[in-house]
């Protein structure tokens, strides 16, 4: 092969019997792929990594690095000229886009999230309110374990990111918030968009395919869902949060997780949960958030998101989207479904997405509010 790869012509006359192959093969199966279609989708796959082959082979041909790529034969100058162009050496493809990504860093991303959510439905803001109340002794708690456990979050404030540090990495990763990204930042108003881009085109893979599994119950024929639709809304959300998984997002996680956690132990303690006469953490939420806050709950709808789309976005951290035979794509790919039909869902509840069968709209129109630090979602303050 690496003969034939030393000028122009020899590369498209290559080529071009790679195609009459591929012509062949599917005159000589066809009595089959009438039977099995799927056989169509590995002889192109055939084909294709054969081609990546040849290219691959024309990067490592003699004399290709330090030369002038056959440029001065193609001109004129030295001693040997080319009569027709396709004696000129052909020059090898440049890279393909890298469509990798640090696993970690998308995990760190998806943490985010699943913070960033169970912050919207108010978890911080009660435990300060708790504490307020407390402190000022309007409430019947005095030497429990929530009691104790409310002292020492607050001896630990000093120790922690700050509300207004966390919103700005809010703004930063997700474009969600008013407080300004960090100095240097821009916010990412892009996301949200394109997540709810994703987990639609997901949902209706999959819908596509049960109607195709009526329609055609044989089993035996490919389904009605886009794969490449499917892979480009994934790729570009997954390059969207790849550009914005750099910095403190990783620290901020960790540190935030464990808070997190502390303020549902503190919620979930039994003095407090007797207080309110509640059976869990998640009702004492909910009944400050009434009581004291003057807040409708939103709690059911804010976990599910925050579950949902953290197990999204840990799904895109692996490699599977880059998955090119199909009937390994739809299986990846079922691990999420469940997940997407929720989190859009939930989104329609809290007002962040509209459902396309009432309104005739994709998503929810999403655009950025003039003046720095401010973002308006379908007409709603994202704060």
């Amino acid at each position: 092969m690496a003969t034939e790869l030393t000028n122009l012509g020899g590369l498209n006359d290559l080529l071009g019997r790679l195609q009459r192959l591929r012509s062949q093969m599917v005159r000589d199966a066809r009595d089959e792929l009438a039977k099995t279609p799927a056989q169509a989708e590995l002889i192109n796959q055939y084909i294709t990594e054969a081609e990546e082959a040849i290219y691959e082979t024309l990067k490592r041909a003699p004399g290709q690095p330090g030369t002038d790529g056959g440029l001065g034969r193609m001109i004129g100058l030295g001693e040997q000229v080319a009569s027709t162009l396709n004696e000129v050496r052909p020059a090898p493809l440049v890279p393909a886009y890298d469509d990798q990504i640090s696993r970690e860093r998308l995990t760190a991303v998806g943490d985010l999230y699943y913070i960033y959510q169970h912050e919207r439905a108010g978890v911080f803001r009660s435990i300060l309110k708790l504490q307020q109340l407390f402190q000022s002794g309007e409430i019947r708690l005095s030497d429990g374990r929530g009691a104790l456990s409310l002292y020492q979050y607050d001896r630990k404030r000093v120790l922690r990111y700050t509300q207004r540090e966390r919103r700005s990495a809010y703004r930063k990763v997700f474009g969600y918030t008013e407080v300004a990204p960090p100095s240097g930042a821009e916010p990412n108003i892009a996301f949200h968009a394109l997540l709810s881009n994703f987990c639609q085109h997901v949902s209706r893979f999959f819908e596509d395919k049960r109607v195709s599994e009526v329609l055609r119950p044989d089993g035996i024929r490919e389904t009605f869902g886009s794969m490449a639709v499917v892979r480009r809304s994934g790729l570009d959300l997954r390059h969207n949060l790849k550009q914005v998984s750099y910095g403190h997002v990783a620290v901020l996680r960790s540190e935030v997780m464990v808070l997190l956690q502390e303020a549902f132990d503190i919620l979930g303690s039994d003095d407090v949960i007797n207080l309110f006469g509640a059976d869990n953490a998640w009702d004492v939420l909910e009944e400050i958030s009434k009581r004291y806050l003057r807040e409708i709950p939103v709690t059911s709808q804010r976990s599910r998101m925050a579950v949902t789309g953290r197990e999204i976005l840990r799904w895109l951290s692996e490699d599977y989207l880059l998955t090119t035979v199909r009937i390994d794509f739809e299986s990846l790919l079922e691990a999420i479904v469940d997940a997407c039909d929720d989190w859009l869902t939930s989104a329609e509840s809290v007002g962040l997405r509209q459902n396309p069968k009432l309104n005739g709209g994709n998503v929810v129109t999403f655009e950025p509010a003039r003046g720095r630090g401010k973002s308006i979602l379908g007409g709603i303050n994202y704060t």
